[in-house]
């Protein structure tokens, strides 16, 4: 009984349908991440809102979304609510429910970014009179960004994988075209072998841009160079 095939796993990795299937995950991290971070700012800076009416809509979003399943999230996106009469394709579907996933622990990430800057900054700001949007813009967010890199990097990273569950709705990234191949070649092995090296050599390039995004961002926190050294 043949348990490996080396012919057949070299040739999947240059298959063509599997590297479509690579990059639909590519794009659909990239669309996922974009809009989570958008939705996510907007919700941590609800979050920290005075208003408990403009923060209470914002804690309980982030609860429901960081509370259940993505995968439940997916399937009541494609399948139930097509029953109130809201329709969404399967590409719709696997956007919208990794983007408003994403966005629950992006808001966190992002406020608590916002909130670790020393108040007394944003005090003295207002002493000159500085606008909030001014010291938000200047003096918060700058250093702030330099303190979410990290976990940001990382929720990209996780989100590449994490894509793998749209696969339940149909949607034809990389997991679910290993999927299909794997009905019609019975080649289960080399071909989730073949789907695993293209998860990790996606997930290790992004593990270098996040390094130098990290070490750029930290340019500034360095201390400075006596001259002569």
């Amino acid at each position: 009984m043949k348990i490996w095939d080396w012919a057949g796993f070299f040739e999947y990795l240059v298959n063509p349908y599997i590297l479509a299937g690579a990059w639909a995950t590519l794009w659909l991290t990239a669309v996922s991440m974009v809009c989570g971070l958008a939705l996510g700012f907007v919700l941590a800076l609800m979050r920290r809102a005075p208003r408990r009416l403009v923060a209470a809509p914002a804690g309980f979003y982030v609860w429901l979304f960081r509370g259940t399943p993505l995968l439940v999230q997916l399937i009541v996106i494609y399948t139930g609510l097509p029953q109130l009469g809201i329709k969404f394709g399967v590409i719709q579907s696997a956007l919208i429910g990794l983007s408003l996933n994403e966005a629950a622990y992006l808001a966190e990430i992002i406020r608590a970014g916002i909130d670790a800057v020393p108040p007394g900054q944003v005090r003295a700001a207002r002493a000159l009179g500085m606008r909030e949007r001014q010291i938000m813009r200047y003096i918060v967010l700058p250093q702030a960004l330099r303190i979410v890199i990290p976990p940001l990097g990382n929720s990209v990273n996780g989100l590449l994988k994490t894509t793998s569950i749209t696969s339940v709705i149909s949607m034809e990234e990389l997991l679910r075209r290993t999927q299909v191949l794997i009905q019609e070649q019975f080649e289960v092995l080399e071909l989730f072998s073949v789907a695993a090296l293209y998860y990790l050599a996606m997930t290790t390039l992004w593990q270098l841009v996040q390094h130098r995004l990290e070490r750029y961002a930290g340019r500034s926190d360095a201390p400075p160079t006596a001259a002569g050294a």
